[in-house]
């Protein structure tokens, strides 16, 4: 299912030389931390084979992101192993390429909104069944979906991989102001203003789409919270997402090693 990106004239050639110094205390901490994201993403069973992709933009670099290579598994990805690449499909540093439409999705939604510093894109198995029902495909009955509440797009319009840049604009577009994206068909991407953000609203969007499957297996209706109350307990949730979200990063970065 995954697809080796192919250089063309519109991407120039696939590797770069670089004098930047890509090589800074900051960009190593964004390095173990895409990676502790990754591994733990890995050890939870919410990847797909070598299909799944997380990127982060470069700090002190907003033309460049890190991005897992294509062939490898998410349990494989050590912090050196991860790539930069610029918007045009060359790579900076790191051995190999992006897997195509991490690529094409990804560049494009780091350079038409600047506001996901990290992007997250998963087949993690509740969301995406969710993602293949009529509706909406969340329900805030429970406390951990209220976290989400206002803030979820559903890009409906599956085209089939997304393996040119169109396709990476769509998205984009289709992600609009929203932080967490249900595409129809396919799966889950979660836009954050840093990893440890991402990464928290990766794992609780996966734990309230499980807790929301096996309500809906009780054959039961599901009872939504009233939406005064869901819209005041996510700006609850939100007062201290970014701090919970930087203890909960650091939590697997020590599980993980990094």
């Amino acid at each position: 299912m995954a697809h080796q990106i192919v250089p063309s004239p519109s991407l120039g050639a696939v590797f770069l030389s670089n004098s930047r110094d890509l090589d800074t205390a900051d960009i190593w901490e964004a390095r173990k931390d895409l990676s502790a994201s990754l591994q733990m993403a890995a050890r939870l069973g919410l990847e797909e084979g070598i299909c799944n992709h997380f990127s982060a933009v470069v700090p002190g670099h907003d033309d460049l992101f890190l991005v897992n290579p294509y062939g490898l598994a998410f349990a494989e990805v050590t912090p050196e192993r991860l790539l930069i690449c610029d918007y045009e499909g060359h790579v900076l540093a790191g051995d190999g390429v992006p897997e195509a439409t991490a690529f094409y999705i990804h560049a494009r939604i780091h350079k038409n909104c600047p506001r996901a510093r990290a992007a997250f894109h998963t087949h993690m198995p509740y969301a995406t069944a969710l993602a293949m029902t009529e509706g909406d495909p969340l329900v805030f009955a429970g406390q951990t979906a209220l976290k989400f509440y206002g803030r979820i797009a559903v890009d409906t319009h599956f085209n089939g991989l997304a393996l040119d840049v169109a396709e990476g604009d769509r998205i984009a577009a289709a992600a609009g102001d929203a932080d967490i994206v249900f595409m129809r068909h396919h799966g889950v991407m979660v836009l954050a203003p840093d990893i440890a953000q991402a990464w928290d609203d990766l794992y609780y969007l996966e734990r309230a789409a499980e807790v929301q499957c096996l309500a809906m297996a009780t054959g039961r209706r599901l009872v939504p919270v009233p939406p005064d109350v869901a819209a005041h307990t996510a700006r609850q949730m939100r007062e201290e997402d970014g701090q919970s979200a930087r203890m909960h990063l650091a939590s697997i970065r020590r599980q993980i090693g990094l």
